[in-house]
């Protein structure tokens, strides 16, 4: 692979020596309500030099670490499953190269199609899923790839009590009696994580991470199709990305920025600053 012309900061690597390689997957053809997390990746690599590559939080820095930037994938908006097969294509041949692929979207069911080539080398993976949307509709509006129901379709692989699901505060009725008898849903918080984590760890379980970036409160991450009042702060959201990088992570994202939807810059910057700590934490 060649490295990509615009990286996001301090991910400079070549692919040979890089321990993480880094993907965009552009697609928001399922957004249930405002588009524009396609535009998502391209932002959060143009604006990350608007930050700086040490992280004060972890005393870590990007310039230390090997990460490649594979650039953004060249996705099809009419086929949400030919997009998904090339989003697994990719993080498969990351993952048989002995990298760990971390993917930037995109709307959420990108997940989709990472995760199932995670389950492929990883058949007893867990989901961390951090998000304000339960994400468990069998089917929106008729279609059943869409972003509503990107857990579900997961769920459909991994089965009952492997997705662990965090900061949950909206879904119909029926996801949430759903979760009970088949996820381990937290509501509203991150209360129960480091049990969760903890457990995982000890067995030393492969754990996929999937980051909605709408878990924030609108008041810090606005910039999002679908935001959801009562969220978390970052600072309540970089504790919990460190817990989880005590779990055995094999692949993770971050997706549902849409740059457009927020003019001053601002949650770009707080997804631009989310994705330094995750490859940091991820990279110890």
């Amino acid at each position: 692979m060649n490295r990509n012309v615009e990286t996001f900061i301090g991910c400079g690597s070549e692919y040979s020596e890089a321990k993480i390689a880094l993907f965009g997957a552009p697609f928001d053809s399922t957004t249930s309500f405002r588009p524009g997390a396609r535009f998502g990746s391209a932002a959060i690599r143009h604006e990350s030099f608007g930050i700086e590559t040490y992280s004060p939080y972890q005393d870590k820095d990007l310039l230390d670490t090997k990460v490649f930037d594979c650039g953004d994938l060249e996705l099809s908006f009419g086929s949400p499953e030919a997009a998904l097969a090339d989003i697994e294509d990719q993080t498969r041949t990351i993952l048989n190269d002995g990298k760990l692929p971390i993917m930037i979207g995109g709307e959420h069911l990108v997940t989709l199609g990472s995760f199932r080539a995670v389950f492929e080398k990883y058949p007893d993976a867990h989901i961390i899923h951090f998000d304000a949307h339960c994400d468990l509709r069998d089917d929106y509006l008729g279609a059943r790839l869409s972003h509503a129901c990107v857990l579900r379709r997961c769920h459909d692989l991994v089965g009952d009590n492997k997705i662990h699901q965090f900061c949950i505060r909206s879904g119909e009725r029926d996801e949430f009696a759903f979760a009970k008898e088949h996820t381990d849903m937290h509501k509203f918080n991150f209360d129960g994580l480091k049990e969760v984590c903890d457990e995982l760890a000890k067995s030393n379980t492969p754990v996929y991470f999937t980051i909605d970036l709408d878990c924030m409160d609108p008041s810090v991450f606005c910039g999002t199709g679908t935001p959801e009042a009562g969220g978390v702060s970052f600072t309540e959201l970089l504790n919990a990305i460190l817990t989880v990088a005590k779990t055995n992570i094999v692949g993770a994202d971050i997706n549902e920025l849409a740059p457009m939807l927020d003019q001053s810059g601002a949650s770009t910057a707080v997804a631009c600053k989310t994705l330094r700590e995750l490859i940091l934490s991820i990279n110890a």
